[in-house]
């Protein structure tokens, strides 16, 4: 299985922080090129490597941590997701009408044809995303949600794989909706910091 973070402000680099920890590799890339992302990367941990888009969409798993109104961007890059599998961990502080009514994840789910999409890793501030997520015993919880059962397996691997105790939500627009953020109004969930004794 092979990773990739599009986006590299505080979450991306928080995330590939985790995945330095664990010394599995991870792409990294935005909008600037490469060669503008490498030191920062380097410094990170020798597993995290800057790439083009381009590079880094060739990924099996890709982690979604740019700005929400730039996810559409992301989308045009490829012709077809089909076989990829997008993490979203972006929170979308746009009215409902702008989403279509909908929550953000399903919204960016439309963009992204094909793949399947899981919401996860958005409810933490970046510093609690980039430090040890464990603490005295416990793990820090991510929350994951997704319409696509069999996509949620993989990434709660990876969470458990990075340290993390992963707590399914279910549906998006079920459990789902209780990490997502809309015009200025947070999910009951989101920003919660808990732990969970056993991985």
């Amino acid at each position: 299985m092979s990773y990739a973070i599009v986006g590299f402000g505080k979450v991306g680099q928080a995330l590939a922080h985790a995945f330095a920890r664990k010394n599995i590799d991870v792409t990294v890339a935005s909008r600037r090129p490469p060669e503008a992302l490498a030191p920062q990367a380097q410094a990170i941990g020798p597993t995290v490597v800057a790439r083009s888009l381009r590079d880094a969409l060739e990924a099996d798993t890709i982690i979604l941590a740019v700005p929400f109104g730039e996810h559409r961007e992301v989308a045009k890059a490829l012709p077809s997701w089909k076989g990829k599998t997008i993490i979203d961990a972006m929170n979308a502080l746009v009215p409902p009408e702008e989403l279509d009514g909908l929550l953000s994840s399903a919204f960016v789910a439309k963009a992204f044809t094909g793949a399947k999409l899981v919401k996860g890793f958005n409810h933490l501030a970046a510093a609690k995303l980039a430090a040890d997520p464990v603490v005295e015993g416990g793990h820090r919880v991510v929350f994951l949600s997704s319409d696509d059962d069999d996509a949620t397996a993989p990434v709660a691997a990876l969470a458990k794989q990075l340290g993390f105790a992963p707590v399914k939500l279910g549906k998006l627009a079920e459990g789902g909706a209780l990490v997502h953020a809309r015009d200025g109004v947070w999910g009951q969930l989101i920003f919660q910091d808990l732990f969970r004794k056993e991985q």
